[in-house]
């Protein structure tokens, strides 16, 4: 059994855009106490053993860019770049084509500007895929959380939702090779777009087990959330590049 992992890289980050924080680099090549986000990220997994390698899915423009990156910080061969799609199931896609697997063999999809993810976490997941055929990290529910409908003035609550029965979905998220390549292709045939690699799972009824996440494992989405992860890396001296 073989572990593979695939980031995809190939947004822009409209959010951090509008912040006017992305005039020189889409948010997974900014840098975090003077390493990429991108780079943590791929270090985070290459510090995992069992991890055969590791699939960066990013737009043309951006290869030379990557290239460059992986040479500076000695990423190494077990880092291999596809190019990447429209939207992230795209460039899933087109990584997990480019994978050459046996049905058994897992393959975890992690968001590129999670960059604090621990060894930990990632083996759990690993070791969940293999149990279950199926895993994603979710970090349990703190606030109550409410069900509401849309109106023209905001929303309504409609009811109250038990949070023992909600998790705030994170990365990674993966399954055996056959099960995902299999919920990619149904989904491809019938036009379906999912929210993340779960969904697309659940819709071809492949039951999805769930390994604790935490805090520190957060999406960069924002300008204030490079001082966070500048923040965690203080705290954590054996993190940093």
């Amino acid at each position: 059994m073989r572990v593979f992992v695939i980031l995809p890289a190939a947004g822009i980050g409209t959010r951090m855009a509008a912040h006017g924080a992305m005039a020189v680099a889409p948010k997974q090549f900014l840098e975090i106490s003077g390493v990429p986000v991108l780079v943590r990220s791929v270090q985070a997994f290459l510090a995992v053993p069992k991890v055969d390698a590791v699939y960066v899915a990013v737009r043309a423009q951006e290869k030379d860019r990557l290239e460059a990156q992986m040479k500076e910080y000695k990423l190494g061969d077990r880092v291999h770049m596809v190019e990447g799609g429209n939207n992230r199931q795209e460039s899933v896609g087109n990584a997990l084509a480019a994978l050459e697997c046996a049905e058994d063999d897992v393959v975890l999809v992690h968001d590129a500007v999670r960059p604090l993810i621990d060894p930990a976490t990632i083996e759990r997941t690993i070791e969940a895929v293999v149990k279950h055929g199926a895993a994603i990290v979710g970090l349990p529910a703190v606030d109550t959380i409410k069900q509401v409908e849309r109106t023209a003035d905001g929303a309504i609550v409609t009811s109250t939702i038990p949070r023992e029965r909600v998790v705030l979905a994170q990365t990674p998220q993966g399954a055996r090779f056959g099960l995902l390549r299999r919920a990619f292709k149904e989904a491809e045939a019938d036009g379906f777009a999912g929210t993340d690699e779960a969904s697309v799972l659940e819709r071809a009824r492949i039951e999805v087990a769930v390994v604790a996440g935490s805090a520190r494992n957060f999406k960069i989405t924002q300008p204030g959330d490079i001082e966070l992860a500048e923040f965690y890396l203080r705290g954590h001296s054996d993190l940093r590049g």
